[in-house]
């Protein structure tokens, strides 16, 4: 009996670039209602593949800094940025006082 093979998936770069294709066929809006959802259903799928390949690519920088003895790696977003403002040179909070 043979195995049945998936077709590998395609790498981060290619499932961002067909995501990005899917993007605007779907805000064009002249997409016939069935070709609409199977275009956004494929870029669910596209998307999970995008984020998958993220976060192993994350794991994975990870992985190197704890071997090389790095600092440990720090969350990083949006929130960041405005805690940075509050803090002065020292790290200290600017706001603690005005409480």
């Amino acid at each position: 009996m043979a195995a049945s093979r998936q077709p590998k998936a395609p790498d981060f770069e290619t499932s961002l670039a067909l995501l990005e294709e899917l993007v605007q066929r779907l805000e064009q809006g002249d997409l016939p209602l069935e070709e609409a959802l199977s275009t956004f259903e494929r870029g669910v799928g596209l998307t999970r593949e995008c984020q998958s390949a993220l976060q192993a690519a994350q794991q994975k920088v990870e992985i190197l800094l704890k071997r090389s003895g790095e600092i440990a790696a720090e969350p990083f977003g949006v929130d960041s940025e405005s805690d940075s403002e509050t803090e002065d040179a020292t790290g200290d909070d600017l706001l603690a006082d005005e409480e």
